[in-house]
């Protein structure tokens, strides 16, 4: 012991660090209490079996829980080693092997797409890779009638998507396009000559110690969550898709809480790209009229509370899953869930308000409500969603060009499983230039939801879009 300390003088300071110790494990333990409270309560409200959750700060672990069942009929709880299906938020690993080419020089973003895949349609002649990144190529989703449960090859899954017909041209507006991701995987396949989960497996996941992988229901997977659904309030198992449908690169994976913490801590560094790639994954994507849309390459881009937001949820075959990343707090959170009427990102924002209070999202009132012809029209298109019964002549012509035949599909086939809506409040109203939108809270039996729609001065609907509470 060096003479110029005191042995008074050492037992004080060794006292105040272990006082400031105990202080920091008991406010843990407090914010661990209420991320429990926070979590089971949300379980029980929103009906779901199980979840997984990790909670990252700095790169470091700092929660890592399971809630709940990852198989109902054999009653195994979730752990943090659980695997559950990734859904989108897969994406971001197709971008990130897209832009890992990028830096080999063997694929520019700007080149058209044809140079890689070949012969394309005329309609495809257009659009870059930036393009499909961005979800601003045209692209749109799995038609209404894609046979989910029949086989495909990559040349035949290529060939399928070539067949629907482009929703807009290149770079004009931004529509999410799950088709467009696929056909990256495709691409990454025929750049480097191996099937694009082989890339993965080989350039991010076994160098940062991943036990992530390509979905196969064949192979034994230990700690394989089971995925489920309610029907009429009552809980299922997933429906089922053909093993080729389960292999896309528009999200397609099995993971952990712990392998997305791996991949968070890796996204502060340059161990898989240079910060200047990573920069440009997060960069909003300019449109051809010079505006932006709030998305980058694999993506969400937004903002909580004035802090910087990157984020992406997933939804497939009974699973739902967010990734949320505060990257100004250095603060991160994962949430997998095995319903797919789940909300995620409630939860993960939810959780990022424990821990940072200023992170908390806005509480969700209902307003006044001054407009009841507004409201009305609103309950109406909903009841009519579900039938199938919609006049496209309610919408304007470019809402029409966006939302029919298939979206309107898709939103009339979730409604219809959520039964009669209930009660339906406005919670929301605001005016951009010529629009009016609205938000209203919806509740259904199972599920509370939010409804925004937009009008124009003449009273056409410009927009809707459903979202969980």
């Amino acid at each position: 012991m060096p003479a110029s300390i005191k042995p008074s003088l050492l037992l004080s300071l060794l006292g105040i660090m272990l006082l400031c110790a105990a202080n920091s494990s008991a406010q843990d333990a407090a914010v661990s209490g209420r991320v429990d409270e926070f979590i089971k309560a949300e379980m029980q409200r929103q009906k779901i079996p199980g979840v997984s959750v990790a909670v990252v700060r700095g790169g470091e672990v700092v929660l890592a829980k399971g809630y709940g069942y990852a198989n109902v009929e054999h009653q195994v709880a979730v752990k943090p080693e659980t695997f559950f299906q990734s859904g989108s938020m897969g994406k971001q690993f197709t971008a990130t092997a897209v832009m890992m080419l990028v830096e080999e020089g063997k694929i520019n973003l700007d080149e058209k797409i044809g140079k890689y895949l070949g012969e394309v349609p005329e309609s495809w002649k257009n659009i870059t890779v930036r393009h499909l990144l961005t979800h601003t190529g045209g692209l749109t989703d799995y038609p209404p009638d894609f046979d989910f449960r029949r086989d495909y090859t990559e040349d035949e899954l290529l060939k399928r998507a070539e067949g629907i017909p482009v929703a807009f041209a290149p770079g004009e507006k931004w529509q999410y396009s799950n088709m467009g991701y696929v056909t990256l995987g495709i691409l990454i396949g025929k750049v480097t000559g191996k099937f694009y989960g082989d890339f993965l497996r080989e350039r991010i996941f076994q160098p940062l110690g991943m036990s992530a992988r390509i979905i196969n229901e064949a192979d034994i997977v230990p700690n394989r969550a089971a995925g489920y659904r309610l029907v009429k309030g009552e809980l299922k198992n997933q429906e089922w898709v053909s093993p080729t449908l389960n292999t896309t690169a528009d999200g397609s994976l099995y993971l952990t809480v712990l392998d997305m913490a791996k991949w968070d801590a890796a996204l502060y560094g340059e161990k898989l790209l240079k910060r200047a790639s990573l920069e440009q994954m997060w960069t909003p994507v300019k449109l051809n009229n010079g505006q932006t849309a709030p998305y980058g390459f694999g993506w969400f881009l937004g903002e909580a509370g004035g802090h910087r937001l990157i984020e992406h949820a997933g939804a497939w075959q009974g699973f739902k899953s967010d990734i949320a990343r505060y990257v100004d707090d250095k603060l991160t959170v994962i949430v997998f869930a095995n319903l797919i009427q789940a909300n995620p990102d409630k939860l993960a924002h939810g959780i990022a308000g424990i821990f940072n209070p200023a992170l908390a999202p806005p509480v969700v009132k209902a307003i006044e409500d001054k407009e009841p012809q507004v409201t009305a029209l609103a309950k109406d298109l909903l009841l009519k969603t579900a039938a199938g019964t919609v006049d496209p002549l309610l919408f304007t012509e470019k809402a029409r060009a966006v939302i029919f035949p298939d979206r309107m599909k898709l939103a009339g086939d979730f409604l219809k499983s959520l039964g009669a809506p209930g009660a339906i409040e406005l919670v929301e109203r605001k005016y951009e230039g010529e629009l009016h939108g609205y938000v209203y809270r919806v509740a259904y039996k199972d599920a509370t939801l939010l409804f925004n729609l937009s009008l124009d001065k003449a009273g056409k609907v410009a927009g809707m879009q459903l979202r969980p509470e």
